[in-house]
């Protein structure tokens, strides 16, 4: 017997019991988005694997170990899209969206990670991005997380997520707290893991969100890097933290906050949840000045955020259990006898074309009245409309509440549409 072959470890399938909150948190997400004014870009799931070690930065974490890559038939390296701001860029600088202009874009799709699967994080996992060019205010980063908490409201999580908030200033600033904090941690070089190690002569500022715990307490007495900011990005920061007090967004300054790509300035932010056990990021991003200069475009400035939708449906079934999502069938067409199958045909496309809101299903396996009724409530259809020979000959169909105790009515062929609208207000 062949092998049965399964989904590749840490890929998995949405069933189609998932996908109704999986499209009930999509619609929110883009009706949110929309309501802002910010327009839907899409991009290839593959690019060239130079652009991510550009744009991310070689030595990161990223790039050195979770990136899908191979050679094509023209041994040209490419990289399956392990996240949607360099690819974002990539289109803005090709078909000239950045040099002089303002831009607030989004994209929604499948982002690929060689890591570890665990629960809410997996190898194909899907993303919402938000990035936007061409403005550098700090205005428009409060806008930025403005937008994420009426998200939160809109999901129900608004109460079991917190803001973390950090600046990690310019380039020139971070090189200087980078020096100072390797300076320091070379004293305490016992202490330090395998990886905090490593990190050291790569991304010392990765070993700051260290998960070891004695490196955490090491790094309590370690040099601050606000007290290495230069004026501009402090000045930027306070500006963003008296908006957000204004619009009552509550907020921890986090100066361990660094996020884990090369190419983020000024300011960083993560949503974190304990919902979901461990401390876990819903979102996180923050601003990216240089990039679009590093990937050979006009120096723009850029902000954005990214957030995983595994991690967001996990929070969601997990705080807000009672969202009443649409049913799969509303009205579920039954018909049996001679000459009632293009009578029922013809019944359910009338139904789709006037009444497109509700979800027409048509039986169409054959069987007997009773086989048909227990396939219409399996299907948690509301109504069943029934075609036997008796009611081709009268022109009538006949309705039948399922979820009230069966009650049947017989309306008139011409009257249907008219009748289920007055049953289903």
């Amino acid at each position: 017997m062949a092998k049965t072959i399964q989904a590749i470890r840490g890929m998995n399938d949405c069933l189609p019991t998932e996908t109704p909150l999986w499209q009930w948190i999509e619609n929110k997400v883009r009706s949110v988005l929309s309501a802002y004014g910010y327009a839907e870009i899409r991009m290839p799931i593959v690019e060239s694997t130079p652009l991510f070690a550009r744009a991310i930065g070689e030595v990161t974490d990223v790039v050195e170990k979770e990136m899908f890559t191979f050679d094509d038939r023209d041994e040209e390296s490419l990289t399956l899209r392990p996240e949607g701001t360099a690819g974002c860029v990539r289109a803005g600088i090709e078909h000239g969206l950045l040099y002089n202009q303002e831009q607030r874009l989004w994209y929604m799709g499948p982002m690929f990670r060689y890591e570890r699967p665990q629960k809410g994080r997996y190898r194909q996992f899907h993303q919402v991005g938000v990035e936007i060019f061409g403005i550098p205010n700090p205005e428009i980063d409060a806008e930025l997380i403005a937008l994420t908490a009426r998200l939160w409201k809109d999901l129900g999580i608004f109460d079991h997520v917190t803001l973390q908030l950090n600046s990690i200033g310019s380039l020139d600033a971070r090189k200087n707290y980078r020096q100072a904090l390797v300076d320091f941690l070379q004293n305490h070089i016992d202490i330090l893991d395998e990886d905090s190690k490593r990190r050291l002569t790569t991304n010392p500022l990765r070993i700051l969100d260290s998960k070891d715990q004695r490196v955490q307490e090491v790094l309590n007495d370690a040099p601050k890097l606000h007290d290495y900011l230069d004026d501009e990005s402090r000045e930027h920061f306070a500006q963003l933290c008296v908006l957000l007090d204004s619009l009552g967004i509550q907020y921890e300054i986090n100066q361990k906050l660094v996020r884990g790509l090369d190419y983020y300035n000024k300011t960083v932010f993560e949503w974190v949840t304990s919902a979901l056990g461990a401390q876990g990021t819903v979102c996180g991003g923050g601003r990216y000045d240089g990039l679009v200069e590093q990937l050979g475009g006009h120096a723009t400035s850029g902000v954005g955020f990214a957030m995983g939708l595994e991690r967001l449906v996990l929070l969601v079934q997990e705080v807000n259990p009672h969202i009443e999502l649409p049913r799969a069938v509303d009205l579920y067409v039954v018909y049996q006898g001679e000459d009632t199958t293009i009578a029922a045909f013809n019944l359910a496309e009338k139904l789709r074309s006037e009444l497109p809101h509700l979800r027409t299903m048509l039986h169409c396996s054959g069987g007997n009245f009773k086989k048909q009724f227990k396939r219409a409530d399996k299907t948690g259809a509301k109504l069943a409309l029934v075609i036997g020979e008796e009611e081709v000959k009268n022109q009538q169909v006949v309705v039948k509440d399922l979820l009230q105790q069966g009650e049947q009515t017989a309306v008139a062929f011409a009257d249907i549409t008219s009748h289920i609208k007055n049953t289903l207000k």
